[in-house]
């Protein structure tokens, strides 16, 4: 059996989301922005592998490939654990200033794509089972992925994230561009932005969905009206009607990744701007700097 988390955890913030701080293999806490609160997270990329290398990543030493095996009896020890600590214990006395002492949400996230991991289907099983033993309300503790969304095509993932909407949960697709260049430059893969909004709408149709775009300045220049509409345009693809909204945000977190030098972040006010562009399509927006 797997114990509380280690001494070594440090206190969170939103600018620290060190998947090490509380010492276990799968599961991490963090102090999430756009969450609100804290949110625990799920890494089923311990290996630090992924399908994608986004530009503006903080995951150090990231590799390309897939999630290695799961240890699901680990994970299961491990969040049980770390749930019976948060919900009866005194961690987020002792790790979380006042004020955002409360669960926000179960996300699987982490250092690589958790789609990527064969048992991905079977993990959110687990993970929902132990959200209902803890006494989690499903409501207020939702489960959410956050993806790059590119094995929407897959079944087993299908299964997965058909399970995560049948039990209330949500998905953050990552869309942050609407060229093919632009993809490739941005998140380090060569994908045709129909295909992207092909994913997201075959995701949409499975689970409540939320686009997650991230933007900022590339070498200075921010983007322009030609790469806002372009970006419009897949979401318009993927069907407006379908998304819940989007999640926009910038960077304010140091990339780990070689492309860093390349990176500024934007205004909050260029933020907004962006923002309003993407309500003129019908679409709730939530702006974090």
């Amino acid at each position: 059996m797997i114990s509380s988390p280690s001494p070594r955890a440090a206190a969170l913030s939103v600018r620290n989301h060190d998947r090490d701080l509380a010492g276990l293999t799968y599961v991490y806490p963090v102090l999430s922005r756009r969450a609100g609160g804290v949110s625990v997270g799920i890494n089923l990329n311990p290996n630090n592998a992924c399908n994608w290398h986004c530009a503006y990543c903080q995951v150090p030493g990231l590799v390309r490939g897939k999630a290695p095996q799961i240890d699901l009896a680990r994970l299961e020890d491990e969040l049980r654990g770390f749930l019976a600590d948060l919900v009866h214990g005194d961690w987020m006395q002792r790790f979380v200033p006042e004020g955002l002492r409360v669960i926000r949400d179960i996300a699987f996230s982490g250092n690589g794509e958790p789609t990527s991991a064969a048992a991905f289907p079977e993990a959110v099983a687990l993970v929902l089972r132990l959200r209902q033993e803890a006494g989690l309300d499903a409501d207020a503790v939702p489960l959410r992925l956050i993806t790059n969304g590119s094995l929407l095509a897959q079944a087993r993932v299908q299964q997965g994230i058909r399970r995560l909407g049948g039990a209330g949960g949500e998905v953050w697709f990552k869309v942050d561009a609407g060229t093919a260049a632009a993809i490739e430059r941005i998140n380090g893969v060569r994908l045709d932005p129909d295909t992207v909004a092909r994913n997201l709408a075959r995701c949409a149709g499975l689970c409540p969905t939320w686009v997650q775009t991230c933007m900022f300045r590339w070498d200075g220049r921010a983007p322009d009206e030609a790469d806002i509409a372009a970006y419009l345009q897949v979401l318009e693809r993927a069907g407006t009607a379908r998304l819940q909204g989007v999640l926009l945000y910038g960077i304010a977190r140091q990339s780990m990744q070689p492309e860093a030098a390349h990176l500024a972040p934007l205004e909050a006010a260029e933020l907004e701007a962006i923002a309003a562009r993407i309500k003129e399509k019908g679409l709730t927006v939530r702006v974090s700097p």
